[in-house]
């Protein structure tokens, strides 16, 4: 156990490393870890601080994970490092400005073979927004291909970022790390604090134990955090004792307080995130500060789906492990639904299609819950004719036709840095997707910097994926929100012997109705079992009808005992069965079995295109 004196905030520095995904931030993590020796040689492990299973099996950092290191300068005196190790990921974009809100400082990282990429763009300037001293490091200078040089001019000309003292470092094998350590010591400012004023302290993330309730992750401003105090959320106004607090060495350390500039983690009796919001401030009850810090802008959920357990009877197993999982999670949001074909479930918002992806493995994993996933989608604007504006989720959220005005759609701004021979395909694929041309840079005779405005409906099937194999993979991408723009929308009924079927409906452009019903309604042509008479399926505009299949009736070989005589007996007999088909086409009901509803929404988005 060790706590750091208020007289040495001096030696204290906070810093997290941001980059593009893949670019080396957690194994530059594990080589301080080691170069600090912060963890034992022989507990050491790739991407130590990648607690997560997924995070391991992916190859990709999901949360962000703070911890101390002691240092030992080459002057002679001891250092204490709170490195937050963060993700890459554009979804998990939230984590990384979080983690930037409890620094001082930010180590950008650039791969030496790729250069700038997207995420390294968009960090940086996170960063920037942050006033945080930016320290640029050029990794993975042991690969043949790698070409430092030419990284450090892109981050000049692109990011901005001075280069006259960028580091040369290359994670794999520890070259630079210690002029990096020396560096970071240096060029990083000490954190400021009055260890005398009120307390103030900001959540900066939280997670949820089985035994121990929430435990908040805080970085301590002004006064001091120790056990045994009584504190209170100031957003919430609830108040608790605090049990424990301590620092991350990279595990939970206990320690007797927490003082100015700290990072660290306070634990109460606190079972609900809903009285400790990530982004709050912690203050003394007996002697509160004037006002909170700034906190952190809510996220808004952009992607929808719904989730549904695979068997009914699981729906409370569902709803509690969705409630754990958001005290881990603050951006996951979910409301009950109820769907004629699945039963009970919920609507569930997430940043993104690799948010959603991760939060249902998660489910899986560490809740034992097995469900189901609707096909997602993306939250509209209907503009009625008084004015009023309304927010539908999905397709039963729509009015009747005559009563909308206008349907608005979410439009994100995507920027993609690729090689040059790749620009007239990806300038293709977005706008065979809607896109609107923005703007296009060249970077270097050989990249190139593309922006469009598109439609997030049409980003979130599988437009990452499509980006990747029209470039090869060399493509990165990065994107954000503008608003909603108006858009020729319109909602398509899947209609099964008449009856409309909201779990089949969906929301399209006018211009690929006709494309998108075929492939629905050949796809459930396949699944639904044949009836003893005629299904229509149709897809319908309101009650204009613009595509029809129809699933042939089966037939009992009524003239199998019928060898020679008469042929008017044979007709008697299929006059009969004719008559019999056509009073069950009257009173009879289509039985579309939940198997065909499952199967449905796994069908890939290749298959409907």
């Amino acid at each position: 156990m060790f706590g750091v004196n208020f007289l040495e905030i001096s030696r204290i520095r906070n810093f997290c490393i941001i980059a593009h995904v893949d670019h080396g931030k957690s194994t530059l993590a594990d080589r301080l870890l080691e170069k600090t020796g912060t963890v034992d040689s022989r507990a050491m492990r790739e991407q130590y601080l990648d607690l997560l299973e997924l995070e391991r099996e992916r190859g990709i950092t999901i949360k962000l994970v703070p911890v101390r290191m002691r240092y030992t300068a080459q002057d002679g005196e001891e250092y204490f490092l709170n490195l937050i190790d963060t993700p890459g990921h554009v979804d998990f974009g939230y984590e990384v400005s979080r983690s930037l809100a409890a620094c001082e400082g930010a180590l950008l990282l650039v791969d030496a073979t790729q250069g700038v990429e997207a995420q390294t763009v968009a960090n940086a300037y996170l960063a920037v927004d942050q006033n945080l001293e930016i320290v640029p490091a050029v990794n993975k200078i042991d690969l043949p291909s790698a070409q430092p040089e030419r990284a450090l001019k892109e981050l000049e000309d692109v990011v901005g970022v001075d280069t006259s003292s960028a580091l040369l470092v290359s994670a794999k094998d520890g070259t630079g790390v210690s002029a990096l350590l020396e560096a970071l010591v240096a060029r990083i400012p000490p954190p400021q604090g009055d260890p005398d004023a009120p307390l103030q302290a900001l959540i900066f993330d939280s997670v949820y134990d089985n035994y121990r309730g929430v435990i908040c992750y805080v970085r301590v401003v002004n006064g001091s955090l120790r056990s045994g105090q009584q504190i209170l959320f100031m957003a919430t106004q609830c108040g608790d004792q605090v049990e424990e607090v301590g620092t991350f060495s990279p595990g939970m350390i206990p320690c007797a307080e927490l003082g100015p500039g700290e990072v660290g983690y306070l634990i109460t009796n606190i079972k609900t995130l809903e009285e400790a919001h990530v982004g709050d401030t912690v203050t003394d009850a007996r002697g509160s500060a004037a006002c909170p810090l700034p906190g952190y802008k809510r996220v808004k959920p952009v992607v929808f789906c719904g989730f549904y357990p695979v068997e009914r009877e699981d729906y409370p197993q569902l709803r509690d492990a969705l409630e754990k999982l958001q005290l881990n999670d603050s951006a996951i949001e979910f409301i009950p639904e109820t769907s004629t074909a699945l039963g009970f479930g919920f609507r569930c918002g997430f940043l993104g299609l690799l948010h959603m992806d991760i939060a249902q493995e998660r489910l899986h994993r560490e809740f034992n819950v097995d469900l189901v996933a609707t096909t997602p989608n993306v939250e509209y604007q209907i503009v009625l004719p008084g004015g009023t504006v309304l927010e539908a989720h999905r397709p039963s959220d729509f009015p009747g036709e005559g009563m909308i005005e206008e349907i608005r759609e979410p439009y994100i701004k995507i920027t993609a840095f690729l090689p040059t021979e790749f620009v007239g395909k990806v300038m293709q694929l977005c706008q065979d997707r809607r896109g609107i041309f923005v703007g296009m840079d060249y970077l270097t005779p050989e990249r190139v910097r593309l922006l469009y405005d598109l439609p997030l409906a049409e980003f979130i099937l599988d437009f990452h994926d499509k980006l990747k194999s029209v470039s090869r993979g060399f493509a990165s991408l990065d994107y954000e929100h503008i608003g909603f723009r108006p858009g020729n929308l319109v909602k398509v009924d899947v209609l099964i012997g008449g009856d409309p079927v909201d779990a089949f409906s969906f929301i399209c452009h006018a211009d690929a109705a006709y494309y998108r019903g075929q492939a629905v309604t050949r796809k459930l042509k396949e699944l639904i079992p044949r009836q003893l008479f005629e299904v229509p399926l149709q897809a319908s505009i309101g009650k204009k009808v613009i595509v029809r299949q129809n699933i042939k009736p089966l037939r009992k070989d009524v003239l199998a005992k019928c060898y020679g005589g008469d042929i008017t007996r044979k007709r008697k007999l299929l006059e009969k069965q004719k008559e019999g088909k056509r009073k069950m086409k009257l009173i009879g009901r289509v039985s579309v079995p939940q198997e065909a509803f499952l199967a449905f929404l796994k069908v890939g988005e290749d298959e409907e295109e």
